[in-house]
C-alpha cells in the first residue's frame, strides 16, 4: 500500500495568506492530479491556538523569522497563521478532498511547534498518523505540499524513521527558502529518502 500525504494546503500558506509560500498556489492542481495514483490519501492541517509560542507576537520585542530557543528546541518565530477556526486555517477550496480519507491536525499544543505530520518538534506527542497508516497496511509514503523545506521535509523524514519507504514529490511542493530546501533534501537522501 502506498499513501500520498498532502501537507498544509491552507489559505495562510498560499499567496495572500499570513505566511505565504511563494507560488504555493501553483501546486494545488498537480496535487489534485496525483491523488488517483495512490492507494490512500491523507492530509495534514496546521491548527494553532491563539497565542501559540511559535508566533513572534508571543515574544515581545521579537520580529518575524527570528530564531529563539523554546523549551530546549530551536524555534523560528513565525507570523500568526492557521489559527483554529479561522479562514486562514482552512484547506483551500481548489484542493480536491473527495479522496482524502483522513486529516491530521498539528500544532495544537501552545507550547511546542509541530512541523511534521507525525509528531510535534520535540517528539513528545504523536498525531496518530503513523498508527493510522500502519493500520491500513501502508508501507510507502510520498509527501507533497507546503512548505517543502519545513513541514513536507519533516514529515517525509519522520516517515523514514518510522520504517516507511519515503519520498518527497518535488513538483508538488514549494519551499519557503530554496537554499534550505537543497540542504534538507540532501540530508533526506543520505538517510535513504528519495526526491521524485
Amino acid at each position: 500500500m502506498n499513501a500520498l500525504i498532502i501537507i498544509d494546503v491552507q489559505y495562510d500558506f498560499l499567496p495572500g495568506g499570513a505566511l505565504a509560500v511563494n507560488q504555493g498556489n501553483e501546486i494545488v492542481q498537480i496535487i489534485n492530479e496525483l491523488q488517483s495514483e495512490y492507494d490512500l490519501v491523507v492530509a495534514t492541517q496546521d491548527w494553532h491556538p491563539a497565542g501559540h509560542k511559535s508566533f513572534f507576537t508571543s515574544h515581545p520585542g521579537k520580529k518575524p523569522f527570528e530564531e529563539i530557543s523554546l523549551n530546549g528546541l530551536n524555534q523560528v518565530l513565525w507570523p500568526e497563521h492557521c489559527l483554529q477556526g479561522t479562514q486562514g486555517a482552512e484547506l483551500v477550496p481548489e484542493l480536491l478532498t473527495n479522496h482524502i480519507e483522513a486529516i491530521f491536525r498539528k500544532g495544537m499544543d501552545k507550547e511546542i511547534d509541530s512541523y511534521s505530520g507525525f509528531f510535534d518538534n520535540g517528539r513528545k506527542k504523536s498525531t496518530g498518523m503513523a498508527d493510522y497508516l500502519k493500520g491500513r497496511g501502508v508501507t510507502e509514503v510520498a509527501v507533497c505540499g507546503v512548505a517543502a523545506d519545513y513541514c513536507v521535509y519533516y514529515t517525509a523524514n519522520d516517515a523514514l524513521d518510522l520504517g516507511f519507504k519515503s519520498s518527497i514529490i518535488e513538483r508538488a511542493s514549494k519551499p519557503i527558502d530554496a537554499e534550505r530546501y537543497k540542504r534538507v533534501t540532501a540530508d533526506f537522501k543520505l538517510k535513504g529518502g528519495t526526491v521524485i
